[in-house]
């Protein structure tokens, strides 16, 4: 289906059209934005640059419930996973992290959780046209309007959004929405073009990776890796806020005569992550923490899945605490390099 226009307008009824559908947008102010269920009536917040959280949580929650059971019953009972969901307002960066995570619960064996709510999952982008402080996208294979990842990109040009369909998901959606469309003209196209080519001008930060991947295990023991992890405060956040990382622990929680095996997030950079029952510790200290996250992105990964494990959104610079920056751990590996 070629181009389409929304006028803006008639955007509250085109959210309307998607009836049956449970509709996750970004909600909430400044660095408190969201992605959560959008209530009958409210309007998405899309006047914004990345959530806070990105929104990886619609395919891999922060904690899921895969099968309960009870004392004495040898059954056992799998939540069922029926409700179909639109991620309305997706960061470009952000769709692109769910496709390059799909490589991991892809490896040997389909993770049936994931790819569930991944098929009952449709993705609606929207272009970024002022991309953030932090923002690299364009470093790691990105871009302002990538459409890896997304069933619909919307590109918003004043007074109107252009709709791009991209998968049979964003097609059906564009049919749904019927006569609120307009075919748009090659001027709009243009339009879209043009609004693109200065989002990425306006991209202030950069990154060459070339050789990194390869030359990362060279480093091992390099000590720049004392040097950029020595204020690190083991908090976690880079990782819980990052969409690409999928580190997670399942653990059995008692409920009276039932209970649950459930898994949740966890994150390579807390000490406890790879403690063995027998006390040792195979990566003790932030330094060889921090080198395992930053291999695990720019080596492991691609080694793996041919592909770098990072989309340049920035979230781990903006939110660390202590101001560390991947994009300058990466220009120290160059210079190591």
């Amino acid at each position: 289906m070629s181009a389409m226009l929304l006028n803006k307008e008639k955007w509250p009824e085109f959210v309307g059209k998607l009836t049956g559908k449970k509709i996750w947008a970004p909600q909430g102010e400044g660095q408190e934005m969201r992605f959560a269920p959008l209530d009958e009536g409210d309007a998405p917040a899309l006047e914004y640059g990345n959530t806070r959280v990105p929104p990886k949580q619609a395919l891999f929650p922060q904690t899921e419930t895969l099968f309960r059971f009870q004392l004495g019953r040898e059954d056992v009972e799998v939540p069922e996973l029926e409700e179909e969901v639109v991620l309305l307002g997706v960061r470009p960066c952000d769709a692109r992290s769910m496709a390059i995570v799909d490589n991991l619960f892809s490896w040997e064996e389909d993770d049936p959780y994931y790819f569930k709510r991944r098929e009952l999952v449709t993705l609606v982008g929207l272009a970024c046209s002022e991309p953030g402080l932090n923002c690299f996208c364009t470093s790691v294979g990105g871009g302002p309007a990538s459409t890896e990842g997304l069933d619909l990109l919307m590109t918003d040009l004043g007074e109107h959004y252009l709709l791009e369909a991209v998968t049979e998901k964003g097609e059906n959606l564009l049919k749904e929405a019927g006569d609120l469309l307009e075919e748009a003209d090659d001027d709009k196209v243009k339009e879209k073009e043009q609004l693109i080519e200065e989002s990425k001008g306006a991209i202030k930060r950069s990154l060459d990776t070339e050789g990194i991947p390869e030359g990362l295990p060279g480093l091992w023991e390099d000590p720049l890796w004392q040097r950029v992890s020595a204020s690190c405060l083991g908090c976690g956040t880079c990782t819980y806020l990052c969409p690409t990382c999928h580190c997670f622990d399942i653990q059995d929680e008692v409920e009276g005569f039932a209970a649950r095996s459930c898994r949740m997030w966890d994150s390579c950079m807390f000490g406890e992550y790879t403690l063995h029952t027998s006390g040792h510790n195979p990566r003790p200290t932030r330094r060889e923490r921090t080198r395992n996250r930053i291999n695990h992105k720019y080596s492991y990964f691609v080694d793996k899945f041919d592909v770098i494990a990072c989309v340049g959104c920035g979230r781990c610079v903006n939110l660390c605490p202590v101001n560390i920056d991947i994009v300058e751990i990466l220009k120290q590996v160059k210079e190591a390099l």
